[in-house]
């Protein structure tokens, strides 16, 4: 049987959809031109821009940002008491000397975002503590000077640190504030300073109702509803230079409010105090291992939002409308991975996409008709401005994103921002018109269903579980940060290989893997929420995996997994590794030197492994160890067996194609089926395979800048393929 090679069609604009185009007022002969020429089927508008009065002629569908905690300051200022709050934390200030000690709240705040909230009950809701000692001082320790800002601790002790948590009222919206800031609206006379309102408070949430109602009536044109998003912003909190100061996509610290906090203490019979949500400044960052207190105010809030999102949702369906959600921005307690996703009736989510793991985050979504995501670049001037080079930017996010849609398919893809920019820029638009082109050939070419996979599943472990699926080691959504990216390169590479992939929390792992998943990955830097931290302390954890394992499981551990000194070793996993950290406590034992030794998962390797920031002082600890990579007398990479199951180690992961393969191979290897890689795999790392169900259908894409010439398996075997840079191919074989 001989395949044909068969090139991307050009599909024509009459042929287009899947597409959404930010449109704006002003230049209708410029939309009309685009939206047939890139074959939008559908139109938005965006934070700052207006729908024009062409908008019912020129799709399918028209979208509508709808913001439902902001964008009424008449609202927000005839009911400021019902703002949202937030609680922060102060400086850290060192006494002198013995004697009164004065902080300022605001010092490292933006004054413009929040202000102290003294119209609280101040000695329940705020907090002073000595840092030095760890103890919280009494109410009448201290107190708050007349401007509302400065606190004095009256009796501090020298040399011993002290700061103040407080509830702080939020009087911009970040998200609004951003935008504002970045495209220099304070020229505008008709851009306002939006204020956030809280919807805990019954006449706030009467009001958010009844405009919704109104707008729903007044907007007969508008198809889809997107929600941007719904009550409560991740923690964006901007320092007294007007930049970013503390930035949490996961951030709960801004979803507080006095009735909600009295209403939890009456639920869960116990009280939170402004030290459960400033977590002595580190703010619960998903880094962190959860507190009781905070996994209880996670799922108390969810409940909430969700409860409160489907009444609005049910508002719009009765209108005839969907409800679509942006994942971003106000997204705190809609999570679509958490329990209560299900019952809000949201008919679509749409989210930036940065990564290949961003775009899986959005792909995945469970309970929703389809998911939408919206490329980069954004249209905002930090971008599109005169020698601004949006085209590399959109090349990245493309060539990384479309990995992921390859594996688990987006329906629809979009950008956002001011078309005004863009159309400045003709070889971008000629760009994105043949990534789009080339998203709906994925798309229609597959019929929109997943490509073949192995039969077993590869689960990463975490505290966080599914509720952060293919969302950990992020900061801000998929920024890079150097202490992060050495991990985040796994979901990276997971995110565009031929496996099945799910997210299990450590609790989880104690009541029992699933048996359809064959390899556990644990991943992570020492301490955080993702290796695992003091959890490893419980044998019960420690004996789940390893005998998992020993009885025919796999484990993968990149940088420090199970970390946590004690009984012996750091890493509480160093039996089944085979290799544990060295942090000084062993030095007077002699260890050997790494004898590196070549293996099915280093065949790919050339040049020298990348582990980027890498774990340093891994020894090996078992006669069993096999070294496949060190230096400095150091181990990067090994492989250990222990009972009928394998495990492999890694210093770090950095996302690159020789990386991607070597987690590729390294899955195989430790779920015992290294004999049938060849059939998942080109024979280039930086070329991958997707074959589909129909037996007949292979799409092989080139994730290189440069044109790659390799093998391929197929299902009718081996193919010889060259691809130019970026390019792709679809291998057909005939119907028989």
């Amino acid at each position: 049987m001989s395949l044909q090679t068969q090139p991307a069609p050009q599909v024509p604009a009459q042929e287009g959809g899947r597409l959404t185009l930010p449109i704006q007022t002003g230049m209708d002969e410029d939309i009309r031109a685009l939206v047939a020429r890139l074959g939008a089927d559908a139109v938005r508008n965006s934070d700052g821009t207006e729908l024009p009065g062409i908008v019912s002629e020129l799709a399918t569908k028209v979208y509508s940002t709808y913001f439902v905690g902001r964008g009424d300051n008449a609202w927000a200022d005839a009911h400021p008491e019902e703002a949202t709050r937030i609680f922060l934390m102060s400086d850290r200030v060192t006494a002198t000397a013995d004697g009164p000690v004065s902080i300022d709240l605001l010092a490292s705040w933006f004054a413009d975002q929040v202000q102290p909230d003294t119209g609280c009950d101040v000695s329940r809701w705020w907090q002073a503590h000595d840092r030095t000692t760890g103890q919280e001082l009494p109410a009448q320790a201290w107190s708050i000077g007349a401007d509302g800002r400065t606190v004095t601790v009256h009796d501090a002790l020298a040399g011993h640190v002290y700061t103040v948590s407080f509830l702080a009222t939020q009087i911009w919206d970040p998200t609004q504030m951003y935008n504002y800031l970045t495209n220099g609206w304070a020229d505008d006379p008709s851009r306002a300073r939006e204020k956030p309102f809280d919807v805990r408070h019954t006449a706030t949430w009467a009001h958010v109702r009844s405009h919704l109602s109104t707008w729903l009536a007044e907007h007969p044109e508008v198809d889809v509803v997107r929600f941007t998003t719904f009550f409560y912003h991740f923690t964006l909190v901007y320092g007294s230079d007007a930049t970013e100061r503390y930035v949490d996509w996961f951030g709960y610290s801004a979803s507080v409010s006095v009735p909600a906090l009295e209403a939890f203490e009456e639920e869960y019979g116990y009280r939170l105090t402004a030290e459960d949500f400033v977590d002595a400044g580190y703010y619960n960052s998903p880094f962190r291992v959860p507190t009781r207190a905070f996994r209880d105010w996670i799922d108390f809030q969810q409940r909430f939002v969700s409860s409160r999102v489907r009444e609005l949702t049910e508002a719009v369906h009765a209108r005839g409308k969907e409800a679509m959600m942006f994942l971003g921005d106000n997204w705190i307690g809609a999570e679509p991975y958490g329990k209560y996703f299900a019952t809000t009736g949201i008919d679509a989510v749409v989210g930036s996409v940065g990564s290949g793991a961003t775009c899986r985050m959005i792909a995945d979504i469970p309970h929703v008709r389809y998911t939408e995501g919206r490329f980069l670049p954004y249209f905002f001037p930090d971008v599109f401005h005169p020698g601004g080079d949006p085209v590399t930017e959109a090349n990245r996010s493309w060539l990384e994103a479309r990995r992921a849609i390859v594996r688990s398919p987006l329906d629809r893809i979009g950008y956002g921002g001011y078309l005004s920019l863009a159309v400045e820029h003709p070889d971008f638009i000629d760009r994105i018109e043949q990534i789009i082109a080339e998203f709906r050939s994925i798309h229609e070419r597959s019929g929109g269903r997943r490509p073949l996979t192995p039969g077993f599943k590869v689960a990463v472990i975490n505290s966080w579980g599914r509720l952060r699926s293919w969302m950990s080691h992020m900061v801000a959504h998929a920024l890079w940060y150097r202490q992060a990216y050495t991990y985040l390169g796994v979901l990276e590479a997971l995110s565009g290989l031929p496996l099945d992939v799910e997210f299990l929390s450590f609790d989880d792992v104690r009541a029992g893997i699933p048996q359809d998943v064959k390899v556990l990955i644990c991943a992570g830097a020492e301490g955080t929420a993702f290796s695992g931290g003091e959890q490893w302390a419980e044998a019960d954890l420690v004996a789940a995996v390893s005998s998992f394992v020993a009885a025919g499981g796999g484990l993968i551990g990149v940088g420090a997994p199970s970390a946590h000194p004690a009984h012996g070793v750091t890493f509480q996993l160093a039996d089944v590794l085979g290799v544990d950290r060295e942090i000084g406590w062993g030095l007077s034992t002699r260890r050997p030197r790494p004898d590196v030794q070549e293996h099915f998962i280093s065949q790919d390797l050339t040049g020298g492994f990348d582990d980027g920031e890498g774990t340093p002082d891994v020894i090996v600890t078992s006669p069993t160890t096999r070294v496949l990579d060190a230096a400095d007398g150091q181990v990067r990479l090994a492989v250990n067996e222990l009972g009928r199951g394998r495990a492999v180690y890694a210093t770090g992961l950095p996302y690159c194609a020789q990386n991607s393969r070597i987690l590729h191979r390294a899955v195989f290897w430790a779920a015992g089926q290294e004999e049938d890689f060849s059939r998942w795999a080109a024979l280039d790392p930086r070329v991958e395979v997707a074959a589909y169900p129909d037996g007949r259908t292979t799409l092989v894409i080139n994730n290189a800048p440069e044109p790659v010439t390799t093998t391929v398996p197929t299902p009718q075997g081996p193919r010889t393929v060259r691809l130019e840079e970026g390019g792709y191919q679809w291998l057909t074989a005939p119907a028989q």
